[in-house]
């Protein structure tokens, strides 16, 4: 291995001096830059006392092959202590497809639960409340007609909108970021963003519409700045439009929430958090006037970093997500995922993501780290640490506001290209072995094998059986009026959630809503820059 200066580097390359101490921190006023938890700029923390009050919720996320299924093992997961849902959806639900799409074959439940109507959906949550359980749902371009079929379960269940709590993903500019998994152009999906924003503030005030995430930026190659100044950008996007709708900042913005990444660097990861909150505290109050303390809070999902995951040595893998799961609570999340050990090979077996639950379970009731807010507040590295993370991350702000905003630097290809610059970096590292990765370019040994999960290549017929007799005892007029009404919606000025959710409720599948607005917004194709 190389002896360079690059080992004393964070992971994201921000150089680490020897020694921190009081000449680091020169004008540096606590009461200006920390204050106490709960207060702003919220540097320690949104609530004064933080887990003492309430723990994070422990939220894993899960979704395989069929609702049934998932069903079970989200039935298992509750019984094992975990204390909110998050759903994974398949590659064509991600993309709008009916598993008897000819884009769909090989893709039905490989990557996540297939669902395809409400009636899917309904066996999703088969004997789970969701008046009492908070649910979060991974989707972006279709995220509106997701969500109105969870709000349509809950309907037949009788519980009351405006009591159910949980998280739509729904940030479709980080798929144009990073994920890729798009339908529609930038400026209609936005539009769509919007009316989910614009719904929930007046129909679901309890449940965040949005979930702005870093996470994905992360794993398509980031640093750590990178991760929170586009994905603070982002939150400004979605703030602009609903503003430009005739919403009050107040009326919306306590309802939109944030998903980072909790990588390996341990101090790195827990000052971006903090930074992120001081950030967007500001941002709130200074930028739009936001009047209400709830507006200037930052809440915050974190997920351990898959892209940490080696499938050399897997059981590695629990040492580095119990690292970063740390992080996470020592950064102050308020839900959080902890990935398996076997994910670098498939979706998590149940022995893997028992694991990974009693991963948080142990550090809630057994390491202390629950007993006070900001435990790691003072310190000389870790403030000077979030001062830095707090400026470089501002930099990349103006710098996307003088390109006039998020949507014209995504148009261009700027966020796109810093990402990429900074994944060749890193993986160079790796390879010229400046940089250790336990198992992978050091202390390599041979395979340890692990029992994984198999899903059964049945799912997709079973998936195409159930859509077909679905369509064929439908109210088929029905549905197709509903479709086109909602193409009618879609072509003029109207919030479109209304008519998603008759369609919905008529039965109408994912694909054929999608495809009733592709006809009318059309599809986007990503042009290459190199």
């Amino acid at each position: 291995m190389k002896t360079t200066e690059r080992q004393h580097t964070t992971t994201s390359g921000v150089p680490v001096d020897p020694l921190y101490g009081p000449e680091q921190l020169a004008g540096f006023d606590p009461s200006r830059e920390l204050g106490p938890p709960g207060e702003f700029p919220y540097t320690r923390g949104i609530h004064r006392d933080m887990y003492r009050g309430r723990l994070w919720t422990m939220r894993q996320f899960s979704g395989f092959a069929t609702p049934e299924e998932t069903n079970r093992r989200y039935h298992y997961l509750l019984e094992q202590g975990q204390t909110g849902l998050s759903v994974a959806f398949d590659l064509p639900t991600l993309m709008g497809y009916d598993p008897d799409h000819p884009m769909s074959p090989g893709e039905v439940g490989k990557c996540g639960v297939s669902i395809a109507s409400l009636e899917d959906m309904e066996i999703l949550f088969r004997g789970i409340p969701l008046g009492e359980v908070t649910v979060s749902m991974t989707i972006n371009s279709p995220a509106s007609v997701l969500w109105a079929m969870y709000l349509a379960v809950a309907e037949q269940q009788g519980a009351d909108w405006t009591r159910l709590s949980g998280t739509l993903q729904n940030d479709i500019l980080k798929e144009y970021i990073a994920q890729k998994e798009f339908i529609f152009p930038p400026r209609p999906s936005m539009r769509l963003v919007t009316d989910t924003i614009e719904f929930g503030a007046k129909r679901t005030p309890r449940f965040n519409p949005v979930s702005i995430s870093g996470y994905h930026i992360r794993e398509a190659g980031s640093t750590a700045v990178q991760e929170l100044a586009f994905t603070l950008r982002d939150g400004i996007e979605y703030v602009d439009w609903a503003l430009e709708r005739g919403l009050e900042v107040d009326e919306f913005a306590p309802r939109l929430s944030f998903f980072f990444n909790a990588h390996n660097d341990f101090f790195e990861e827990i000052a971006k958090y903090r930074a992120a909150r001081k950030i967007w505290a500001s941002v709130m109050r200074e930028r739009y006037g936001a009047r209400s303390e709830r507006s200037w809070k930052l809440r915050f999902h974190a997920q351990t970093a898959g892209c940490s995951l080696t499938w050399q040595q897997p059981y590695n893998n629990v040492v580095r997500t119990a690292v970063q799961a740390l992080a996470a609570v020592l950064g102050g999340a308020q839900s959080l995922h902890t990935n398996s050990l076997d994910e670098a090979y498939a979706l998590p077996s149940e022995h893997a993501v028992t694991i990974a639950l009693r991963t948080q379970q142990v550090l809630a009731y057994e390491s202390g780290v629950a007993n006070t807010p900001d435990p790691l507040g003072g310190s000389y590295f870790l403030e000077k640490l979030t001062l830095d993370t707090e400026a470089a991350a501002n930099d990349y702000i103006r710098r996307i506001d003088g390109m006039g905003g998020m949507i014209a630097a995504i148009e261009t290809g700027f966020p796109q290209t810093e990402i990429a610059a900074a994944s060749y970096r890193y993986q160079r590292e790796i390879e010229d072995g400046e940089r250790t990765i336990v198992g992978v370019n050091r202390f390599q040994s041979g395979d340890e094998p692990i029992e994984l999960l198999q899903i059964d290549e049945t799912t997709g017929r079973r998936q195409e059986e159930k859509v077909a007799a679905l369509r064929a005892r439908r109210n088929n007029a029905e549905a197709q009026r509903t479709l086109d009404a909602l193409k009618g919606a879609a072509e003029g000025a109207e919030n479109t959630m209304p008519y998603i959710l008759d369609a919905v409720r008529a039965y109408a599948t994912l694909g054929e809503i999608c495809e009733a607005l592709r006809a009318v917004f059309g599809s986007y194709q990503e042009t290459t820059r190199l």
